[in-house]
């Protein structure tokens, strides 16, 4: 088969299937696996560019809503009668589906089911480990400073603090992302603070600029020196790369828990 990813969260998610070979052109902001990195690029995953896509002659395109904006392709899809289906993860729960709807949309049935079965190992794993810590610390999610943007309790990011041992600053807030601002943040204090752009690269995000913030210098994270500068791709993207964020995380907030693990 001949497969279009048009966001990198489809494009991992066949990774996760073992079937990333079969991938012959994917949106500029997919960046992992290895393998795809020479694969035609088919514009930024919020304007894709349809002529291109068609050149393809995909016998499935994988398309996306997690995002704002995306609903745009799909109609074009629609329109240009482009085979498509269309994932939407909003949870872990519905990520271990997609990975069975979509290996099955590509014939490929207890790939799925195996990549599914393993996510959820992964994830009661951790859960065993972390479930036994009495202390839990909150976590403040930054997806974007200014305007700050911060993950609710409609998210993903709500699952994985609470698999890493903590809990999600924002979690009594019911949506799946809060526009808020740095008093709100202030007023909450934070135990950590977890900086996450979406979008930007890990090495280009400055955990001082928190220090420029009115008050912040007097949050018990910034005192403590609980300052985390994290992947966006390993928690900003529904995918299940995130059970592989979820790891990274608890080991940083409960080092004692994974000794010889």
């Amino acid at each position: 088969m001949r497969v279009v990813s048009i966001c990198p969260s489809n494009t991992e998610l066949m990774e996760y299937l073992g079937l990333a070979h079969l991938l012959v052109g994917v949106d500029d902001f997919s960046d992992w696996p290895e393998q795809i990195v020479h694969l035609p690029r088919l514009g930024p995953d919020l304007s894709i560019n349809m002529d291109k896509v068609e050149q393809l002659k995909p016998d499935l395109v994988l398309a996306s809503l997690s995002v704002p904006g995306m609903g745009k392709n799909i109609e074009e899809l629609v329109k240009r009668n482009i085979p498509h289906i269309v994932l939407n993860p909003q949870s872990l729960e519905d990520i271990a589906n997609d990975l069975v709807f979509a290996a099955k949309a590509l014939g490929k049935l207890e790939a799925g089911e195996k990549a599914a079965a393993d996510f959820q190992s992964q994830i009661e794993e951790l859960k065993r480990i972390t479930g036994a810590i009495d202390k839990k610390p909150s976590l403040y999610w930054e997806w974007w400073p200014k305007p700050v943007f911060t993950p609710g309790q409609i998210n993903w990011l709500t699952e994985i603090s609470e698999l890493a041992g903590g809990v999600n600053l924002f979690k009594d807030v019911e949506l799946a992302s809060v526009q808020t601002n740095w008093d709100d943040v202030y007023q909450r204090n934070p135990d950590y603070i977890c900086l996450a752009w979406v979008g930007v690269r890990k090495e280009k995000v400055n955990p001082d600029i928190v220090l420029k913030r009115p008050n912040w210098d007097q949050l018990d994270a910034v005192k403590n020196k609980h300052i985390f500068v994290l992947e966006e791709e390993l928690y900003c993207r529904p995918s299940p790369r995130l059970i592989e964020g979820a790891i990274k995380l608890a080991k940083k907030l409960h080092p004692h828990a994974f000794t010889g693990k």
